[in-house]
């Protein structure tokens, strides 16, 4: 060793020989009792442990579950995975104390013979060969700069001083008598920092090693042993000669100490380090194993909805168990991605509900969530509301009808395929406003019989019955509070509010003009379901603390709770009733929507059109399930060209049918004959339209009628904007 070397190891040995002095005079009282120094008078001399050292060790990462456990991802800024004592080899605690504090069984927090031993060793040698400070000490300081708020705190926590060591002295001897031994070493192997990103013992196990900390070797507890002074100098993987050489040091203390025999010093020491490097675990949504997009709106659940703070997430190592339904949730994947593929400019947004629970199931699309690519994307498209859902809000008209005692064996003629409103002004049939007086007229897309009743008006989708039908209601506010009751929100920025539509009488609001979330619409048809039991959408089951234990908030009561569903938010037999109708929808000839049909299930649907094809949806429901599926470009107006009882419908079957297959689903409860009213003659039958592009009936929903049938244009992506047959929105 150089002279200018030894002067520098001969200098921090005098520095460590004065504080060890100050500790002594300052801390313990000249009594020595069994193998160490005990505390001259807890009461006075040690500081109330601070709540960082009275918690269990750092909770380590948050786990997010899928409803059958499995993993989505996690929340997390240090990877840390906690385990309990029984869950680390023996072989590795044995290491760790013989390396960095061999008498920790022995002395009570603080050992001043260890530190002058230490120090002594480490000048012969020339470089750290054994601790300084024993366990204790360091778990102390480890807690509380991992747990340090400020940059004076972290300051505080490392200051090399006089003052830090004796407080640090002070709440060590405090935890020996709080703690058991083996409580501290599993609380510092779970704490301390091993490199790679890895912070407690599982982590590093995992990451150098692809094991558990339970199943170490005993070359490799001694590699992890030796990382704890010098994680990035002894790193194995990108420094193995130094790792090596520091491993052979923590083997040669435990031979000289009497843990490894000579036969295993000489043969372990002999090899080169060996590590099978493991990956992070997933760490947020952009790594979530599966439904990257529910995960985000989960997420947003949590910390909105829930007031969890991200810090919570990222550190409380909370359990997280969600409605997610792995099964769906990939068979939806599957059947977007079968119609459109990754990256299209077309989205597929396929998002799913559990009725009667509002428990959201599946959200699939074909983008990835949160990358940088162009096949990504960071919006959750299937709770934006961004495009219009056409005829699909048809719905809401007839069910406020049926209310108001209009029965659904109401005739009604609308010769010529065309009707004028003589309630809502707006654009008229063929742009010639004069004619129309300027009320509002629309068009059927296709040859309709001149006379239908609800039933067959519903399940061939006719524009021109349900603007007559809104026409008899008088105004626009009965279906758009239907709406509402049903679970459609218009809250956000891209739409008109539910006041806004009343306000200006848009007519264009039964044929689905406004800017709708998938998410939305799904959480409406779900009440029909759930027979007009209402349930705003939920993505988690439970959210437990680190204890396993319900989180609380500042009352003290749970945050998951279960009062979301509004029972008879509409009349059950209203939404019976309605399910029943829209059966036609998927299973008669004359439904837009037969394409979407699964068999042996009883699916109740309706398909939409927005203006200029612009966007187009499918919704199915059953009693157990109900899902959405909305295509559309999100970024710009797109002709999509087909309609909802295409793409939509197809995706909604090919998601479902393969999951159906082994799960029975019922029949609705029957409708209500009051509602249904005296039976009507049957209207002369024809066709609905299909534009030639939808055998089987599943083609145009009848709400791409170019005269207000949607959004003008795509109506600023559906929200405001829209002209719909209020007159004060032209565009």
């Amino acid at each position: 060793m150089s002279t200018p070397a030894r002067a520098r190891v001969l200098a921090k040995l005098a520095a460590m020989i004065v504080v060890a002095g100050a500790l002594v005079a300052g801390v313990l009282a000249p009594v020595v009792a069994g193998g160490g120094l005990v505390a001259r008078d807890s009461a006075s001399l040690l500081d109330a442990l601070p709540v960082e050292l009275t918690d269990a060790t750092p909770a380590g990462n948050s786990r997010v579950l899928a409803a059958d456990g499995s993993l989505i991802t996690n929340f997390y800024a240090n990877n840390r995975t906690v385990v309990t004592a029984d869950q680390i080899a023996d072989v590795m605690k044995q290491a760790l104390v013989d390396i960095e504090d061999s008498r920790f069984y022995q002395h009570n927090g603080l050992d001043v013979q260890g530190t002058l031993r230490a120090a002594v060793t480490n000048v012969a040698a020339g470089s750290v060969q054994e601790g300084g400070s024993t366990l204790t000490q360091q778990l102390v300081k480890q807690t509380l700069l991992e747990t340090a708020d400020t940059p004076e705190e972290r300051q505080a926590a490392t200051e090399q001083d006089i003052s830090r060591k004796l407080r640090e002295a002070r709440l060590a001897l405090a935890l020996e008598e709080t703690y058991s031994k083996d409580e501290i070493l599993t609380r510092y192997l779970n704490i301390v920092y091993f490199g790679q990103g890895a912070y407690g013992i599982q982590a590093a196990a995992q990451k150098y090693f692809s094991v558990n900390a339970a199943d170490l070797s005993l070359p490799q507890a001694a590699m992890l042993a030796g990382l704890v002074q010098s994680p990035a100098n002894d790193d194995p993987i990108t420094n193995p000669e130094n790792a090596q050489t520091r491993r052979n040091q923590v083997l040669q203390r435990m031979f000289d100490l009497g843990h490894v025999s000579e036969a295993e010093l000489t043969e372990i020491s002999a090899q080169p380090v060996q590590v099978a490097p493991g990956i992070n675990p997933p760490n947020g949504c952009i790594d979530a194993v599966l439904g990257g997009f529910f995960c985000a709106y989960l997420q947003g659940y949590l910390t909105g909805v829930l007031g969890i703070t991200q810090d919570q997430l990222d550190n409380g190592g909370l359990t997280i168990q969600t409605t997610l339904d792995p099964q769906l949730q990939a068979l939806g994947d599957q059947a977007v991605l079968q119609s459109l593929p990754m990256g299209d400019r077309l989205a597929g947004v396929f998002t799913a509900v559990r009725p009667g629970s509002g428990d959201v199931l599946a959200m699939s699309v074909n983008r990835q969530f949160g990358c940088s690519d162009p096949q990504c994307e960071s919006v959750v498209l299937h709770s934006a509301a961004s495009k219009g859902a056409g005829s699909t809000y048809k719905v809401f008209t007839a069910a406020a009808a049926l209310e108001a005692g209009i029965p659904a064996s109401t005739v009604i003629s609308t010769p010529g395929n065309q009707y004028t409103s003589r309630v809502f002004r707006g654009p008229s049939c063929g742009g010639d406003r004069e004619q129309s007086d300027g009320m509002y007229c629309v068009e059927n897309v296709g040859n309709y019989p001149d006379t239908l009743d609800m039933v067959g008006a519903l399940v061939r989708s006719s524009n021109t019955y349900f603007l007559a039908l809104e026409d008899r209601l008088g105004s626009v506010e009965g279906p758009v509070r239907m709406a509402e009751r049903m679970g459609m929100t218009f809250d956000q920025p891209t739409q008109n509010s539910a006041d806004e539509i009343i306000d200006g009488n848009f007519g264009s609001f039964t044929l689905g003009a406004e800017a709708t979330s998938p998410l939305d619409l799904v959480t409406a048809y779900s009440t029909l379901g759930a027979q007009g039991t209402q349930c705003d959408p939920v993505p988690v089951q439970q959210v437990l603390d680190r204890a396993g234990q319900p989180l609380t908030g500042e009352d003290g009561q749970p945050l998951v709770t279960e009062g979301n569903c509004t029972p008879e938010a509409i009349p059950p037999n209203i939404a019976n009733t309605l399910a029943n109708i829209l059966v036609g929808d998927t299973a008669s000839p004359e439904g837009t929507g037969t394409r979407a049909a699964v068999p042996g299930h009883v699916i109740a649907g309706k398909t939409g059109t927005a203006q200029g094809r612009d966007s187009v949806a499918f919704v199915g429901v059953m009693p157990e399930y109900a899902a959405s599926v909305m295509v559309f470009n999100p970024k710009e107006q797109q002709d999509v060209g087909g309609y909802g009882g295409n793409l939509p419908a197809t995706i909604w079957h090919n998601a479902f049918a393969p999951y159906l297959a082994d799960k029975p689903t019922s029949a609705f409860p029957p409708s209500d004959p009051a509602l249904l009213g005296p039976a009507a003659p049957p209207p002369a039958p024809a066709p609905a339209a299909d534009s030639g592009a939808a055998p089987q009936g599943g083609g145009d929903d009848g709400d791409d009628d170019g005269n207000g049938g949607g959004n003008d244009g795509g109506g600023n992506g559906g929200g405001r904007g829209n002209w719909g047959g209020g007159g004060g929105r032209g565009n």
